[in-house]
């Protein structure tokens, strides 16, 4: 089959592709034929994690290291990159029962990856679901990850109906899925994004949309401008002193992404003040995947997708995808080759 296949760290020019062998199903796997699967975030930082500063990782620094050891130091431990995909069935393991052959599926792998490819298998019980009727199969691929993530974390929030939430980072693909979750549970939401993608933002069905390059939405008070029961940061971007004065009594800032200054922060809000500093790890829920399929197939999730570009132009997907212009998620389409 054939696969994206990278063996060094470096620009997107490392991205080639290759013929490698097609895997089969254990008893309790199912083996997927990919159609589409997005260029995420975390391809990006993976295809170059070499050069990642401890500045730039977006962990408490005593995950950088045990991180190096699962990417590699010198040379990428994986080869193929490709956390999310969309695809078909083709045939499941003997012990398999959730799943049949000629299901659309889509879903999740996790920083294991490999959907930068023809062919994958995956436990029946991990991240995956029957894909939305009303959704393509390159829209369906952009769903799993931010939808997993997002759902876990906000979860954790406790968005009430009425309540109004803030995500920092609303372009992403964990920001456009917060944007549409806390919709659904009755949120009134503010986003925040570049000049580029405000309307895809707005697109997605937030009440207003700001852009931090004309507007600094840390600036508002509980008097001079719109104040939040949640602010949501989705990279860390800003900060719980610069954000503190936007959240109402007993409001949260909520970090998914977090050094480790705002893990004793967390500890201290919760001593003293009625802010607080919420920093939390998402928990992959194959259930999470299922909820966001059936707001899909009610018309109150969506994807918008921006670009797709097919395997061989593996590189050029990367090369727009961190470009800063991209508006939406970036798909890249699997042709098969039928080889093994």
């Amino acid at each position: 089959m054939k696969a994206i296949v990278y063996t060094e760290f470096g620009q997107p020019d490392v991205l080639q592709l290759k013929e490698v062998p097609k895997p089969a199903p254990k008893e309790d796997e199912v083996l997927i034929r990919v159609h589409a699967t997005p260029v995420s975030y975390g391809d990006l930082t993976a295809r170059n994690f070499k050069n990642i500063t401890a500045r730039e990782f977006n962990m408490p620094l005593p995950l950088l290291l045990p991180t190096r050891m699962y990417f590699g130091f010198s040379k990428p431990k994986i080869n193929i990159l490709g956390s999310e995909f969309a695809g078909e069935v083709e045939a499941v393991g003997k012990d398999v029962t959730r799943f049949k052959a000629g299901d659309a599926v889509m879903g999740y792998l996790g920083q294991r990856m490999g959907a930068y490819a023809e062919y994958l298998c995956m436990p029946e019980d991990g991240s995956l679901a029957i894909k939305p009727a009303n959704m393509s199969y390159a829209e369906a691929a952009a769903v799993p990850y931010g939808a997993i993530i997002a759902r876990s974390l906000l979860r954790k929030g406790n968005i009430q109906p009425g309540h109004k939430v803030l995500i920092n980072g609303a372009s992403g693909g964990i920001g456009s899925a917060a944007v549409q979750l806390a919709k659904s549970y009755g949120a009134e939401v503010t986003g925040v994004c570049s000049t580029a993608r405000l309307e895809y933002v707005k697109s997605l069905g937030a009440d207003r949309v700001i852009d931090y390059t004309k507007e600094d939405f840390t600036k508002n008070s509980e008097t001079s401008g719109p104040t939040y029961d949640l602010i949501f940061d989705v990279l860390g971007k800003s900060s719980f002193v610069k954000c503190k004065n936007s959240l109402k009594p007993n409001g949260i800032y909520f970090l998914a992404s977090f050094k480790t200054k705002a893990l004793f922060q967390m500890l201290w809000t919760k001593m003293i003040g009625s802010k607080k500093v919420v920093c939390t790890l998402s928990s992959e829920r194959p259930e999470d995947l299922v909820f966001v399929k059936e707001l899909v197939e009610a018309g109150k999730f969506k994807s918008i997708i921006d670009r797709t570009y097919q395997m061989e132009q593996a590189a050029e997907a990367h090369r727009y995808a961190e470009s800063g212009l991209k508006r939406g998620p970036v798909i890249i389409t699997v042709e098969h080759s039928d080889k093994t």
